[in-house]
């Protein structure tokens, strides 16, 4: 999204600034997509299919959500589960981390638009562990978007929705860089995309592609993957394949959430230890 320039008077921290600046672009890109709707067509049309085909069984959701990170991280960690109402937590954790299985509301707020609409696959399955600070200050920017999807917002309206929280103060400001682990070589991260790599999340508020050395999009590098120029950008930085980590409970009657034997990535390990971790840890 292109910046849009906003003088600032003397004494404004630059923080404020990129705030303007970004806030102006966003309700700009907000205002024309709007404005491109049909004249007439007062509601978005549906297009989502039912809330249960984004569901899944627990255990296995329990599962692939501590497939997110090797077993030393994820082991300790705070679980959340999708239920009707929302996520709930499914077990504490006692060192900050919570894990849970993103869905297609995870999908980018503005850019790449092509991914926005991954809000309507529920085949998605993107199993996650974020770092205490990234659980703090990002988890519930996720956590929003997911409400607001299973409203049945749009993209544009889940845009709107983000776009007034952080504004107001509804959602934490990204003041600082955070992580999270996305390890799971059972993810599914949407038509096209797949299992793709074991990969760390890095929320990296206003940052360009440029800054991290301008590589293409879905490469094996590092990469700004989501929102670049604004307060929920994503760099995600692909780790070796030997990684991946496996959901220690197999799917009965969810085909999404766990990879046969024959979809299994090179390195991919069994049951929820990365290849150098095997060694003395439980499942």
């Amino acid at each position: 999204m292109p910046m849009v320039h906003i003088d600032a008077p003397p004494g404004i921290p630059l923080e404020a600034k990129k705030l303007r600046s970004w806030s102006a672009a966003a309700c700009a890109a907000l205002l024309l997509a709007f404005a491109m709707i049909v004249p007439g067509s007062a509601q978005v049309e549906a297009r989502y299919p039912p809330l249960s085909d984004y569901l899944m069984q627990r255990d296995v959701e329990i599962a692939l959500a501590r497939s997110a990170a090797p077993a030393n991280v994820s082991g300790r960690a705070a679980i959340k589960v999708l239920t009707e109402s929302g996520y709930q937590v499914a077990s504490d954790g006692e060192n900050g981390f919570v894990c849970l299985v993103m869905r297609g509301w995870s999908a980018p707020t503005y850019t790449p638009g092509q991914f926005r609409d991954l809000v309507y696959d529920p085949s998605v399955r993107a199993p996650i562990c974020f770092d205490p600070q990234a659980a703090r200050s990002v988890w519930p920017y996720y956590e929003l978007r997911s409400r607001l999807g299973m409203e049945g917002k749009s993209p544009d309206q889940i845009a709107e929705g983000v776009q007034a929280a952080y504004a107001t103060g509804a959602l934490p400001r990204r003041e600082t860089v955070s992580f999270a682990y996305m390890w799971s070589a059972d993810q599914n991260l949407g038509s096209g995309i797949g299992h793709w790599h074991p990969h760390m999340m890095v929320f990296a508020p206003y940052y360009e592609n440029a800054a991290i050395g301008g590589h293409d999009f879905g490469s094996p590098l590092p990469q700004v993957s989501d929102d670049a120029g604004t307060p929920f950008t994503v760099v995600v930085i692909p780790v070796d394949q030997q990684l991946a980590v496996r959901a220690a409970v197999a799917s009965t009657g969810d085909s999404s959430s766990a990879m046969n034997d024959d979809d299994q990535p090179d390195g991919a390990l069994a049951p929820s230890k990365p290849r150098q971790h095997q060694e003395g840890h439980g499942s």
